[in-house]
């Protein structure tokens, strides 16, 4: 009998911490990849008490466990992309990039989660150094937002102009990272912009600022959108414009909701529910 060819899922892998409320972290990693046609798999790196008034208490898992889960599921699956979150420790930092060094390469978006949207430190200050020196060089994106790329950079103030944006940018692209897409959200003025700067040049994306005070897991959910278009083949600059139209998509979709008593999330699956 002749052998029967199967289909392949596209697959994503989230390396990040657990948000029980589901609005960001692992929860909204994989809720993204999801939405948009991939298959997600998830390595865990610590565990949140929070809702949507923000982060109570965190655990952290041990880094050589984080290190084993990652390794597991390469040696079984196929992995087209990673996506990088919340890293607990100088140690588990290390650990996560000794393990991407032994499987096979694949486009790699690296989300610098240094707090919490309720300003709850997540990373440690000694794990910066670690990230920069260890995972810039080994991601193909690196996405902070204002605060995270002046502190990234070391900065003495956060970027307030396109022209410090880009001033920004420069500095922790040669740290490392293959390309930087800053993301302007938290700048002042009636659009959100983000700048993206890679080998192949730089680009401005514009949108309307959307009035909506569910905005948790934005960052996640456009990281993670971004990662699951370049598993899917798109090159990195169209990747950034689709993953960009999606998140904004759920966010304007999830300020329809009213969830919790404060910071509510995005609407992962406003293409499917009615």
């Amino acid at each position: 009998m002749p052998s029967i060819s199967r289909k392949q899922y596209t697959t994503v892998l989230t390396i990040a911490g657990s948000d029980g409320s589901g609005g960001a972290g692992i929860q909204a990693d994989i809720k993204t990849f999801s939405a948009l046609g991939c298959y997600g798999l998830s390595v865990v790196t610590g565990i949140t008490a929070q809702n949507t008034a923000g982060v109570r208490s965190s655990v952290a898992l041990s880094p050589h466990f984080v290190a084993e889960q990652l390794k597991t599921l390469a040696e079984d699956i196929a992995i087209n992309a990673i996506k990088i979150g919340m890293l607990s420790s100088e140690s588990t930092a290390g650990a996560v990039a000794e393990a991407l060094r032994s499987i096979r390469p694949v486009p790699v978006i690296l989300d610098t989660v240094l707090k919490s949207s309720s300003g709850t430190e997540l990373v440690p200050k000694n794990a910066k150094k670690v990230i920069i020196s260890e995972l810039f060089p080994l991601a193909t994106l690196v996405t902070p937002n204002l605060p995270e790329a002046a502190e990234l950079a070391e900065l003495e103030t956060e970027p307030a102009s396109k022209n410090d944006i880009e001033k920004a940018a420069v500095v922790l692209k040669e740290k490392g990272g293959a390309a930087v897409l800053i993301k302007g959200g938290h700048m002042t003025g009636n659009l959100s912009e983000d700048y993206l700067l890679s080998n192949k040049g730089s680009e401005w994306f514009s949108s309307p600022k959307i009035t909506t005070k569910n905005t948790h897991g934005t960052g996640c959910t456009l990281s993670s959108a971004i990662a699951a278009f370049m598993a899917k083949g798109l090159d990195l600059h169209e990747a950034v414009r689709e993953g960009r139209k999606y998140a904004i998509e759920a966010l304007q979709a999830g300020a329809a909701f009213s969830f919790g008593k404060e910071t509510g999330p995005l609407h992962h699956f406003y293409r499917f529910w009615s």
